[in-house]
């Protein structure tokens, strides 16, 4: 999958905002200064994210963005939602049932939408506070592989015995 910079950008903004926030108000060009983002291209994106209701708006002396709900109440796919950027695998557009070859669905359809779909259930569990605070990495992550069984084989076994 690739990811473009548009939810990325976004999520990486609503975790500076999370993380910096403190309650109040935080200027875009601080935002855009920590993460090396364009002032322009954040203007874009919370414009969305307010439509969506994430962040609110703040004028005046000490104005800028706040978050709409609490950090643990914000979840990165809503996030990703909110700035239009989906987690569709296929590469099929609008109507499913034309299939991904014209009238047919590829041999892999259905392993890369079950794909999104198991992507889009991380993201949608995973809030912002959880990002601040690191946790997608170390616990969640660590936890789903460690109960997936490994299909590569061990470097020890592709070189075979050492001497």
């Amino acid at each position: 999958m690739e990811l473009n910079t548009r939810g990325r950008y976004a999520v990486m903004a609503m975790a500076d905002l999370a993380k910096h926030g403190n309650g109040g108000s935080v200027p875009l060009s601080a935002i855009a200064q920590r993460q090396h983002i364009s002032l322009d291209y954040l203007e874009q994106l919370f414009l969305k994210l307010r439509r969506a209701g994430l962040v609110e708006s703040v004028r005046g002396r000490h104005g800028g963005y706040k978050l709409g709900r609490s950090p643990g109440e914000i979840f990165v796919a809503e996030v990703m939602t909110a700035v239009e950027e989906g987690t569709r695998m296929t590469r099929c557009f609008g109507d499913q049932s034309a299939g991904c070859l014209g009238e047919s669905r590829c041999l892999t359809h259905d392993l890369w939408t079950a794909l999104g779909e198991q992507i889009e259930s991380f993201l949608g569990g995973i809030s912002l506070k959880d990002v601040i605070e690191g946790l997608p990495g170390s616990t969640r992550v660590a936890g789903v592989a460690q109960r997936a069984p490994s299909v590569m084989p061990s470097v020890a076994t592709l070189e075979g015995p050492t001497q």
